[in-house]
């Protein structure tokens, strides 16, 4: 600057040598000028043809050149009547080009230094190139190469251009190899570094990239930290400092948190004040703090957002709710009382949707709670959020509410949505001594069209059988919330060259059609009819109810099915639940009109009860369960083709697809039967390393369950158990899924399968 600035007075005191009097403009002369036009120049210069020129026009003219960028030096002379410009042109980038960059792309590097000034055609300044150092250096850091090194040339060409060059030496990336907090007596230090995002490296860190260092993450931690402290009791718990110091090579950060844990507060009373548009004991049963207990900053927290959330229910959107301590230092002690402004009541006036690109806007606001023209309730509004991640069309949601300009009673509702894949392709695989290897894939599309509807076309194929078919849903057949679903299906099995399972064939195509009532927001019932025909044929070795059954029927039998089902999900999310209920009743019946007259009833459920606070990495423990009930009437007995089978993925893990319960007495192979028991238990938590992204998951489970024939009783002593872990990950290219079990109670009948996965991918 100090060198431009020098230029621009020489230049002054060099081009404004004019005589006492004015002269009058009648020509103008640009000169020096080899890439920029004159048209250029003239536009900038504030002096026209006509125009009348003194010491201080020219000066103005010469300051508004240079404040173009262009020029390096500028000059201005009258000759007669003739106003001279003469210009040097500043150099101009005719190529870039970045050497030795590997951690990061080319493309983003070019895009940081056109940020600041640096791209291929802008007009070269010396004093850039500084800035395009610190921005180099700026990306590396932020990768955790701080050693990165950059080095700058510039090279001139013809017509006036440069050539830079960018060489830069990538260094390592800075790992922390220590984190220490001293001060920690109350809690080991361990568990306090189990909390915190940023680590040393780890076998996973490589994917996490916890083990680097960032600002944002630190304070992340240290909040972490405190949040910790205070919901034990711990009021005057304080982060007195944080070192962060960098090894010499710059390869190695080691970090130093010094706190001050303090002494544990008591509650001594907690009151409240202010004015209640909802009955004031309402109100004091939303509160968690409780007198006699140690202080939790959490419960604090939760206490104000329940009071206000009842009150926002009201349309009290504004209310301010503040928790305000009296404390006695000395006796470790805090009462509380909590102040209600209500504010004003509140409409909404607007609900207003962005970032639905594909997904119609009637897909949208079918699934929003909230009104326009209502009272505002923060319940409404969280719930529509939840309707909208349960869709599965949106990556990210968010929902504000925002004051109407010049109104005190009026909000917005502001939604905001990013949109996914909503197609996919899922590919299946898996290994038993059973089938051998096992096929699966499926296309779908969850949201055809940006209706909201679904098409689902699946080939599921092994050496034991061939499923294929085609679903389409609508979700909203009526207005009212009325789901209506179609369905064709051809499906194949055949056991005859498999050893361990009960040899027949079959070949059975049907359609069905179904529908689904809303009866709340948690709750839905179904019902549904269908048509099956189903082609049999046995051998010799089949089992005898297999060949009893086509004696008494045919080879090909006829069914008209009815069913319905009732169910009740109330959990937090469907891809990673840790809370919540889900209950599903189904029934299906052969009834008259068709050859087969059969039940087929069972009921699931899952219960998943949070282990940790939200503000800790979620640990969930699941409990799942299935039964099954089936059985002929009207004098006839079940479909063999009918029956409940176990084993395998969703069922018990440990043992083989489909090979529990009753056996052929003279094959000893697995026949199905009546009825079905299956009881899980998984304990849910996020992967060590990674302990913030929800896609990545461990659990170690226990399953127990078995299949019984008619005139068998389910007892504990007949139930198969296993044990194991899984691991799932929400992975770029889908969900990946692997499960790993050991059976813990089996007999040596039983066919073992350990190991399963599966992959899938978006499009």
């Amino acid at each position: 600057m100090f060198l431009r600035s020098l230029t621009f007075i020489f230049a002054l005191m060099a081009g404004v040598a004019f005589a006492a009097d004015p002269v009058t403009i009648k020509d103008i002369r640009i000169e020096g000028i080899q890439r920029t036009e004159a048209g250029t120049v003239f536009n900038y210069l504030p002096l026209k043809v006509g125009d009348e020129v003194d010491e201080g026009k020219a000066a103005d003219s010469i300051k508004a050149l240079f404040a173009t960028g262009f020029f390096s030096d500028v000059k201005i002379a009258i000759d007669k009547d003739v106003l001279i410009v003469t210009v040097q042109e500043r150099p101009t980038i005719f190529t870039m080009e970045i050497i030795g960059a590997k951690d990061i792309s080319k493309d983003s590097l070019k895009d940081g230094l056109k940020q600041v000034g640096i791209a291929e055609s802008r007009v070269y300044d010396q004093s850039l190139l500084d800035r395009a150092e610190k921005e180099l250096r700026r990306q590396y850091q932020g990768r955790g190469r701080y050693s990165a090194k950059i080095t700058t040339s510039v090279k001139n060409l013809e017509r006036n251009r440069v050539a830079l060059t960018f060489d830069i030496e990538e260094g390592e990336v800075a790992r922390i190899q220590d984190v220490h907090i001293n001060g920690a007596t109350v809690f080991p230090e361990s568990d306090l570094l189990d909390l915190m995002t940023m680590t040393t490296p780890g076998w996973f860190t490589w994917y996490s990239k916890n083990d680097q260092y960032s600002k944002q993450k630190l304070s992340g931690d240290l909040e972490t930290l405190k949040s910790y402290y205070q919901n034990r009791g711990y009021l005057d718990f304080n982060i007195d400092s944080t070192q962060v110091a960098i090894t010499p090579e710059r390869d190695a950060i080691f970090i130093t948190i010094n706190i001050t844990e303090g002494k544990v507060y008591m509650v001594t009373d907690v009151t409240m004040s202010g004015l209640f548009p909802v009955p004031e004991d309402e109100l004091r049963k939303l509160i968690t703090l409780k007198s006699g207990e140690p202080f939790s900053r959490e419960r604090v927290t939760e206490s104000i957002k329940n009071v206000s959330d009842r009150l926002a229910n009201e349309g009290y959107s504004f209310a301010n709710v503040n928790a305000e301590p009296q404390t006695d230092k000395d006796k470790a002690t805090a009462g509380f009382n909590f102040s209600v402004d209500p504010g004003r009541r509140v409409y909404v006036r607007r609900i207003n949707i962005t970032g639905n690109a594909k997904t119609r806007d009637e897909v949208v606001r079918r699934e929003i709670r909230q009104l326009e023209g209502a009272w505002y309730s923060i319940d409404k509004v969280n719930r529509s959020k939840t309707r909208l991640e349960r869709l599965g069309f949106f990556s990210e949601i968010n929902v504000d509410s925002v004051p109407v300009p010049g109104t005190t009673d009026q909000v917005d509702v502001n939604v905001s949505l990013t949109e996914k894949s909503t197609g996919s392709i899922q590919l299946g695989a898996g290994y038993s001594s059973a089938q051998k290897v096992i096929l699966s894939t499926s296309i779908s599309q969850n949201n055809i069209f940006g209706t909201g509807n679904s098409l689902t076309l699946a080939l599921n194929t092994g050496s034991l059988s061939r499923t294929l078919s085609l679903s389409y849903y609508n979700p909203y057949f009526t207005e009212e919330g009325i789901g209506r679903g179609y369905s064709i299906y051809d499906r194949k099995v055949d056991t005859t060259q498999l050893t361990g399972v009960a040899p027949y064939t079959s070949d059975t195509y049907g359609a069905d059609i179904n529908f689904s009532i809303p009866l709340s927001e948690t709750d839905a019932v179904g019902v549904g009819a269908g048509y099956e025909h189903t082609k049999l044929s046995v051998i010799s070795t089949s089992p005898t109810q297999y060949i009893n059954f086509v004696n008494s029927f045919g080879s090909e039998t006829d069914a008209i099915k009815v069913n319905g089902n009732f169910s009740r999900d109330s959990r937090d999310s469907i891809l990673y639940p840790t809370s919540g209920l889900l209950q599903q009743y189904g029934l299906e019946l052969g009834v008259p009109g068709g050859a087969l007259h059969y039940y087929r009833a069972d009921v699931h459920g899952q219960y998943l009860v949070p282990l940790t606070a939200v503000s800790l990495p979620r640990v969930s423990l699941s409990l799942n369960g299935q039964l099954g009930l089936a059985n002929g009437y009207s004098g006839q007995s079940l479909p063999f083709f009918k029956n409940f089978f176990g084993g395998g993925v969703g069922s018990v893990r440990g043992f083989g697809t489909s090979t529990l319960g009753p056996r052929d007495p003279s094959t000893g192979v697995s026949v199905g039967g009546t009825k079905l028991i299956v009881a899980q238990g998984e304990l849910l938590f996020p992967f060590p390393g990674i302990k913030t992204d929800k896609s990545v998951r461990l659990s170690f489970f226990t399953d127990a369950g078995n299949v019984y024939g008619a005139g068998e009783s389910p007892t504990f002593g007949t139930l198969r158990m296993s044990a194991g872990t899984a691991f799932t990950w929400y992975s770029p290219v889908g969900p990946l899924k692997f499960s790993y079990a050991i059976p813990v109670k089996s007999q040596s009948v039983d066919t073992l399968e350990r190991l399963q996965f599966t992959l899938g991918s978006s499009f």
